[in-house]
């Protein structure tokens, strides 16, 4: 069955785009995905790992916020950010199956933001979470992190300028039931180096795996 095109209402902001892979199966599980500040709704990441737990029995959702929905440049405010968010766990969210909220780098910054502020959900993947502006390692984005309950997996490239291993690994500890993974070589846009002999998809992969573990699906 192909992927089905959703629109999502938001709270004062009009509607967003949601895709929807639909489960081969049914591992108990929905996804949802946002992607970091330069994307939308067709983020190559987010669409590798939605259809690849989709073939795993998940419904995984990937969305965009209202500023990309109009094409504007720069990301809403974070209130607005934060009501996307909100939206797309109330109409996702199903009694049967456990839900999963996460992104890359803005959305899976602002997803913990949400849970923290009371967003019930099971499970948060945080991809390249940008603890920090490169090069501005004082201003880190952790005050919220104390407050997420659930269970968080925080997947990082070693080479990412927005959080070091070090650094990650301390924010991660902030939070009372996280885990973190480390990419080797990847850096915040989950490339590596030529020279590093991986290529973009490897580190997708890796970064898929590592969230498939997590959940306990099933491995093809």
């Amino acid at each position: 069955m192909p992927a089905a095109t959703r629109r999502i209402g938001v709270p004062g902001a009009g509607e967003v785009t949601a895709i929807v892979s639909p489960p081969a199966g049914d591992a108990g599980w929905t996804l949802l995905y946002a992607p970091g500040a330069g994307s939308n709704v067709h983020d190559p990441f987010g669409a590798h790992l939605c259809d690849a737990l989709a073939a795993r029995g998940v419904t995984a959702v990937r969305f965009q916020f209202p500023y990309m929905e109009a094409r504007r440049r720069a990301p809403d405010r974070t209130p607005v950010l934060l009501a996307t968010w909100r939206a797309m766990i109330g109409e996702f969210g199903a009694p049967r199956a456990k839900l999963c909220a996460g992104g890359r780098s803005m959305g899976g910054r602002i997803a913990s933001m949400a849970v923290a502020d009371g967003a019930r959900i099971d499970a948060l993947a945080l991809f390249a979470y940008p603890l920090h502006p490169p090069g501005r390692p004082e201003q880190r984005r952790t005050e919220h992190l104390p407050a997420i309950r659930c269970r968080t997996l925080f997947v990082s490239g070693a080479n990412d300028a927005f959080a070091s291993p070090a650094e990650i690994a301390d924010a991660a500890a902030l939070a009372p039931r996280a885990r973190v993974h480390l990419i080797d070589s990847a850096d915040h846009g989950f490339a590596a180096p030529k020279a590093s002999g991986r290529t973009r998809g490897d580190v997708y992969a890796e970064a898929t795996d590592a969230l498939v573990r997590f959940l306990r699906l099933p491995r093809t």
